[in-house]
Parts: structure tokens; C-alpha cells; sequence
């Protein structure tokens, strides 16, 4: 087992940790460099036969009869693997005579599994077996008979790759870096991975003994070319199980792409499926670089990561995006051409997305809200300026928190009247204006006194153009109007795009809360008028503002009176702002929302149920619903998750299993991507401005490992070493070089 000395050479235009899975897509092995052919080979085998058994496999006229691949010979035979790309049965070995399996592939279907029992009694197929089982056992090879291992070699060897492993997976799990600047034994900080094993060796005399001062100077373990291969195997094990819980069940992608710290085009996937006990589950299972990102490119960027994973696009029955027009495009759009692949893979545009869409619009499309988010950005700029009028914001809150609980109106406890400031909202993210306008009302009085003392200080002179019309605008009823009328509506749909980004969230659920924000929005416009006027009265009381009365003609604040109607306040506040904003998000709503409920009633799956199936379903569903409304289990049932969780936990699934499919399809459904929005998240803390060289497949495998760490500490450490000791062949080397991790 040899650590390899690092040496400046020219980077192989391949990667060998991200091999094509499908056979008609792999290079042959001797294209690769002579140095990596071997691993090359053991990763395959590692993998197995690419057996996609959930594909829909193509029909073919053959005669006088349509055939296609049958998936019963997947399943029956082990070394028969099938390619997508070519339609045709492959085998992993070569041998004379075998071209038809091994190269250019075999489909001639009419001759059926006889032409497979016949070649599996050939000299060929034999011996390619024989060369196998030699390749795999580890005594059977010749370095094994020159020199033998010891079995303390073999138990020293495992503890020095059991605490590398310890150490990578606390940094993985952290999102923290591996190398320092500097890792010779003379630097005083030799880099996260070696500073942790130091500190491990200061705590335990195992480590001491046999990591650091003893191990021989080519298999110390601890070179960054063993981490990215110990970090790579972390990955595969960690992705194995998800891929394991998917097997050869319908599963939804969800997909987006962002530039990373090193303005590199990074494409994510999740994928959504239920899982055993009947829960859907959304995982990250990799990013990738893309060069651009047309649709096609995008396409073939999932469909090789899929594949790469033993998944097959045949599967996908959801698809989740955002609405631009390289994913939802009608003609050329990702959608489109996934659903070429998979008739069935229903697209959803995320739901978070179209929400943040109608507050768009509303925002754009009234001139009062217009004028309030701009007062906003210029407060804020005011504000936040620099750190010392931060510190005025927070000393003049202080003083008001202490004036208020002296007076006894507020209490005093764990959590409560906690430092607040003025969070800059981000355009994308329109639940950030929330929380910025639930602070601006809380510190209003704050925020007033800070206003004024820049207004009177001649040292900010320069600003006191921006401060005199803050504060008449920040004094004005307009202001205030608006900031509650959005302080409600933002809350209303603020709770929404809570529910809706919620992992376990499924399509009827969403569909029924965008139903319950449709209705809070006709309550509020037909019954809450008198009761916010009054709550916006008493705010402007309480802070000595003057209220308009409602009969009198409405005068514009900050606006030319040459432009605005003649009317009164009654007309302007509660027809054109209070009515028209909420009319104008209730038909944003129905508009964006509405056509959902019709597509999914007339959607249905014609290759995942079908024939004597269709038959069934109708006697089935009409059994299962007797039974469930009897069963005292299923009476506290409130959504499709809950059912389904029940159905797996009574055992009905299997009874009621057509049924259960359906639930299950409906569950795949996406609602928002969410999930991908986290993983550009986790990027920002993986790909730092000090880590932006970081190579794209340790940065896929160090994104799998800390976004999903609860499945990643699941992971048996033994597999993760068995998995690294059979991709490479390794062997203890005495010969030492104290110098090749540095």
C-alpha cells in the first residue's frame, strides 16, 4: 500500500472518480494512463454490472414482432449489464468470439435467453470468470507471493487509515479545509488535517505510537493525495445508501444552477422519492461544472450524473425548477427534453419561486409600494452606512428598552428583547423584507431618533438631503399605511413559503395552503379594513403622528399633486392601496397557481400502471377505502404523508399495493427546490475565497459528506476502509520518505 511521491505532471483529461456507468459510454481501459488503469478496473468491478432494471426499455421490430431487452435477464444472470446509450446486453470481460457482448454489444432480442445460457457455456465466457475471481482475491496476486503481508502489518496499516479516516470525516462533517499554506514539520500550523491528528496523538498513545513517529515513511496515510481518495470513498458509501433506498422506485430531480466563488457554472441535483417507511425524502446527490447553461447542456449534465450513479433518466416521474426560460420552455426548455426521455416526469414550478413572483409583480405594479421599498433602500443606506450609526440604532433601542420596561410595558425573560437591527433585504428573497419591516415597525421610535440627530448633526451635512426627506417620509401616515399593509401580507405569505420549502411538504398540501392564502386575502379584503385602519390609528397616536381624516382630499407626500387624482383619503388608502394591493395579489395567485389543480386531475401514468392493472386499480380502490374508514389507525390521518407513513407501518401497502403506487407518485411530486437552494448555501461554506481552487470532484464529494451528514455518520467506518483498499492496489512499503506528504 504506497502513498505516491506528489509530482508536478500534466492533468489527465479524464477523472476517474466519475466513470461512466453505462457500458456503451466507457472508454476502453487502455486509453487511461498506465498508472490508473488498474484502479480504473477496480472501481468498475467495485460498481458491479450497470443493471437498469426500472428502464423503459425501447421496442424494436424484429420479424414480423416488436421486441425490446427483457429486464428478467438482468436479474437473472450477474455478469450481464445493459447500455442505454446503445440498447444492447454487454458483458464486462473480453475474449475471442465474445465482440458481440463485449464491444459492440449484443440485441438480438427474437433469439431470447438461449443465446445467453449458450455463451455462458463458452471457453471464453469461463475463462473471462476465471480471470476475474483472480483479479478480485487479493492472495491470488503475484505482489502478494513476492512479498507476503504480516498480519501486524495488516493491523497497523488499518489503524493508521482508521484515524486519517476520523480525522477527514470531523473536517468533512464541519465543511472545513485539509491542507495549510505551509505543512512542513517546521510550520507552527501545518493545516487542519495534520494540526487534528497532532492533537489526536497528544491524547492517545496509539496515535502517537503508530501514526505519527512510527509508520513507515511511504504508508503514513496522510498525503492530500490519500485524503481526496479516502474523502472520494466517504462519498461513494454515503451516496450508496441513497441510491440503495431508491433502488428501482420512481423518483422527481430538482435542479438549478449558480456560479460559485470562482465564477465556475455549477450545476445541483436532489432527488425526491419515498423511502421505506413511506416518507418522502429529498437528498443532494452531486454538482457538477457546466460550461453553459443551455438547455441542452443542462440535460446531458443530469443525465450523466444519473447514469454515473446507477440511475436511469426512465425512472424520473417529477421534475422541480425555477421559471426561467431554459427550464420551463415549452419547446426546447430542460422540461421538454427530460420528458422526451420520461413521458411521465411531470414538471412543477417551484412553488416557493412563484410565490416571490406575485410579490414581485404586486410590488411593481402599484406606485405606493413602489415608493415605500425605495424609502426602505434609502433608510437603509442611511442606517447602515457605517458602523457608527449602527452603533447609534442599538444605543437608542437600548434606551428604549429600558424606558419601556421602567413604565412596565414590557416584561422582562429568556429570548425576549433581544439586540435587533436593520437586515438588508436581497431582491431574490422576498421573506428578507419581512423580517426587515417587522424590525422597522418595532424600532420605529429608534429609527425616528437616530433619523433626527443625523438630521441635526452638521457633521453629516452632506446627507441631510436623503436624512430631512427620510424623516418627513418616515413621519408621513403614507409610511406608516403601507409598512403595516405589507407587514401583514408579507406575513400572511411569509408563513406560506415556510410550509411550502418544508422537505415532507406534498403537491395537495401546497395546493391547499396557496387555497388558504387565497382566502385570508378575500377576509382581509371584504372584512379587515376597519380593524387595520384602527391598528394603523393607534401606531401613529402613540408615536404623535397625525392621522388624516378619511373624508378629506387626499395630499400625495413626496409626490407631485400635478399627477395625482382628486379624491379622498377614504378612495386613495382603502380603494387604490388597501383594495388594489390585495386584489392584485389575489389574481396572482389564481393566475400562477390555479392551472396546477387541472393538470394534476388530468394527468395520468401510462407506464407505471396499465394492462390488467387499470383493471384492478378500480376494485382495489374501492376495498381500500371500506377498509381505512373503518380501521380505528387511520382516524388521525390529516395529510397524503401521514397516510402513507400508516400505510407502510400496518403493512397495507402490500395489500393495497396499486394504490400505494399512486400515493407514492403523487408524493414524488415536488413542491418547491428548496433543497437546491441549500446546497448553493453549503457551496458558500465548502468553496471559500481561501479553498477556490479546489478541484471539482473533491468538491462534489466533500458537498455530498456535509450536506448529507446524518446519512454520512451511518456509514459503517469498515466499509468506508474496504471500499478504499479495493479501488487501489496497496501494500505496505518499508522503505521510507519521510518527505511525501509535504
Amino acid at each position: 500500500m504506497v502513498e505516491e511521491k506528489n509530482q508536478e505532471q500534466e492533468e489527465p483529461a479524464y477523472d476517474i472518480n466519475r466513470l461512466p456507468h453505462d457500458p456503451g459510454l466507457r472508454l476502453s481501459i487502455a486509453s487511461y494512463h498506465v498508472n490508473d488503469q488498474d484502479a480504473v478496473r477496480r472501481l468498475y468491478v467495485l460498481r458491479g454490472p450497470f443493471k437498469p432494471i426500472a428502464h423503459q426499455f425501447p421496442k424494436r421490430k424484429i420479424g414480423d414482432r416488436y421486441r425490446s431487452c427483457s429486464p428478467v435477464w438482468l436479474f437473472k444472470h450477474n455478469w450481464v449489464e445493459y447500455s442505454i446509450k446503445e440498447d444492447s446486453v454487454q458483458k464486462k470481460s473480453k475474449g475471442k468470439g465474445t465482440n458481440a457482448f463485449t464491444v459492440k454489444g449484443w440485441r438480438n432480442w427474437n433469439m431470447g435467453e438461449q443465446a445467453l445460457l449458450k455463451h455462458m457455456d463458452s471457453k471464453a465466457h469461463k475463462a473471462a470468470q476465471e480471470k476475474l475471481i483472480g483479479f478480485m482475491d487479493p492472495g491470488a496476486q503475484i505482489d502478494n507471493k513476492i512479498e507476503k503481508w504480516s498480519d501486524e502489518d495488516r493491523r497497523l496499516y488499518k489503524v493508521r487509515l482508521k484515524y486519517t479516516l476520523r480525522c477527514l470525516k470531523f473536517l468533512l462533517h464541519q465543511g472545513l479545509a485539509f491542507r495549510g499554506h505551509d505543512e512542513s514539520e517546521e510550520s507552527s500550523n501545518r493545516g487542519n488535517f495534520i494540526e487534528l491528528l497532532k492533537f489526536l496523538a497528544a491524547n492517545s498513545e496509539e496515535v502517537d505510537k503508530y501514526v505519527l513517529k512510527n509508520a513507515p515513511g511511504n504508508c503514513s496515510l496522510i498525503s492530500p493525495k490519500i485524503q481526496k481518495q479516502v474523502i472520494h470513498c466517504c462519498a461513494i458509501e454515503t451516496r450508496k445508501k441513497i441510491i440503495e433506498e431508491i433502488g428501482d422506485e420512481p423518483y422527481a430531480i430538482l435542479a438549478d444552477e449558480s456560479s460559485d466563488i470562482s465564477h465556475r457554472e455549477q450545476l445541483a441535483l436532489c432527488l425526491r422519492y419515498v423511502d421505506k417507511l413511506g416518507r418522502p425524502c429529498e437528498h443532494f446527490i452531486g454538482v457538477v461544472y457546466v460550461d453553459d447553461t443551455s438547455s441542452l447542456s443542462l440535460k446531458n449534465a443530469i443525465e450523466a450524473l444519473l447514469v454515473t450513479h446507477g440511475l436511469t433518466m426512465t425512472q424520473i416521474r417529477g421534475q422541480g425548477y425555477d421559471g426561467a426560460s431554459n427550464m420551463k420552455g415549452g419547446v426546447r426548455g430542460l422540461k421538454t427534453l427530460i420528458m422526451q426521455e420520461s413521458p411521465s416526469a411531470y414538471y412543477i414550478h417551484c412553488f416557493a419561486h412563484q410565490l416571490q413572483l406575485v410579490l414581485v409583480d404586486v410590488a411593481k405594479g402599484n406606485i405606493d409600494c413602489q415608493c415605500f421599498f425605495n424609502q426602505i433602500s434609502i433608510l437603509l443606506n442611511i442606517v447602515g452606512v457605517s458602523c457608527k450609526r449602527h452603533g447609534m440604532l442599538r444605543n437608542a433601542r437600548l434606551e428604549q428598552i429600558t424606558k419601556t420596561l421602567d413604565c412596565g410595558e414590557i416584561e422582562t425573560g429568556s429570548g425576549l428583547n433581544q439586540e435587533m437591527g436593520l437586515p438588508r433585504p436581497c431582491d431574490t428573497r422576498w421573506g428578507s423584507y419581512y423580517k426587515t419591516i417587522c424590525n422597522i415597525i418595532a424600532m420605529y421610535p429608534s429609527i425616528h431618533e437616530v433619523l433626527v440627530t443625523l438630521g441635526d448633526d452638521t457633521l453629516h451635512r452632506a446627507d441631510w438631503t436623503k436624512i430631512h426627506f427620510m424623516v418627513g417620509a418616515f413621519e408621513s401616515f403614507e409610511f406608516v399605511f403601507v409598512a403595516h399593509l405589507m407587514y401583514i401580507i408579507l406575513g400572511y405569505t411569509n408563513e406560506l413559503s415556510e410550509c411550502l420549502q418544508r422537505r415532507e411538504q406534498d403537491i395537495l398540501n401546497a395546493i391547499s395552503l396557496v387555497n388558504v392564502a387565497k382566502r385570508r386575502m378575500q377576509q382581509l379584503r371584504s372584512d379587515g379594513w376597519d380593524k387595520f385602519l384602527e391598528r394603523v390609528t393607534l401606531f401613529c397616536t402613540k408615536h404623535g403622528f397625525e392621522v388624516p381624516a378619511m373624508e378629506d382630499n387626499y395630499v400625495p407626500y413626496g409626490k407631485s399633486a400635478r399627477y395625482a387624482r382628486n379624491q379622498t383619503n377614504d378612495d386613495h388608502f382603502r380603494r387604490e392601496v388597501y383594495i388594489g394591493v390585495i386584489d392584485q395579489i389575489s389574481q396572482e395567485l389564481d393566475y400562477r397557481f390555479d392551472e396546477i389543480n387541472m393538470e394534476l386531475l388530468s394527468y395520468f401514468y401510462p407506464h407505471d400502471i396499465f394492462g390488467s392493472d387499470l383493471l384492478r386499480l378500480e376494485l382495489q380502490l374501492e376495498n381500500y377505502i371500506d377498509v381505512i374508514r373503518g380501521d380505528d389507525r387511520f382516524k388521525d390521518i390529516h395529510s397524503l404523508v401521514d397516510l402513507s407513513v400508516k400505510l407502510v407501518e400496518t403493512n397495507m401497502h402490500t395489500f393495497y399495493d396499486i394504490v400505494y403506487l399512486l400515493l407514492k407518485l403523487v408524493l414524488v411530486l415536488p413542491v418547491a427546490t428548496a433543497s437546491v437552494e441549500r446546497v448553493f448555501s453549503a457551496l458558500n461554506t465548502v468553496k471559500t475565497k481561501k479553498r477556490n481552487k479546489i478541484g471539482d470532484s473533491v468538491l462534489d464529494d466533500c458537498l455530498v459528506t456535509f450536506i448529507e451528514r446524518d446519512i454520512f455518520f451511518e456509514v459503517d467506518e469498515a466499509d468506508i476502509m474496504e471500499t478504499f483498499m479495493s479501488i487501489r492496489h496497496r501494500r505496505p512499503d518499508k522503505d521510507k520518505d519521510k518527505n511525501n506528504h509535504k
